[in-house]
């Protein structure tokens, strides 16, 4: 059992990773879409969890996933990268096999 300044000194909130974080994404990962409360109120997010590690996805990433999959349906496995910061962030779907 651990001491309550203890704990509190080694305490780290837990944050949500983003799927651009991961080397290699398979396209038969579980997606689910939870409303959450933050500071700023409500709000909904999308994520996969791997290795009991909530990444979220974005939307366009959802879209540009779409239309690879549509010229390649038998896609296994992408990747994204990730530019910018905040409002300015984009994405970009990589098929990889």
């Amino acid at each position: 059992m651990a001491k309550l300044t203890d704990f509190a000194k080694a305490y780290e909130p837990r944050q949500m990773k983003n799927i651009a974080d991961l080397k290699v994404v398979s396209v038969e990962e579980n997606i689910e879409t939870e409303t959450r409360e933050g500071k700023e109120g409500a709000y909904t997010v999308s994520f996969i969890t791997i290795n009991g590690e909530e990444y979220r996805v974005v939307m366009s990433v959802i879209e540009q996933l779409k239309a690879i999959l549509e010229s390649k349906p038998n896609l296994k496995t992408f990747k994204v990268n990730k530019t910018g910061t905040g409002m300015a962030t984009k994405y970009q779907v990589i098929a990889l096999d």
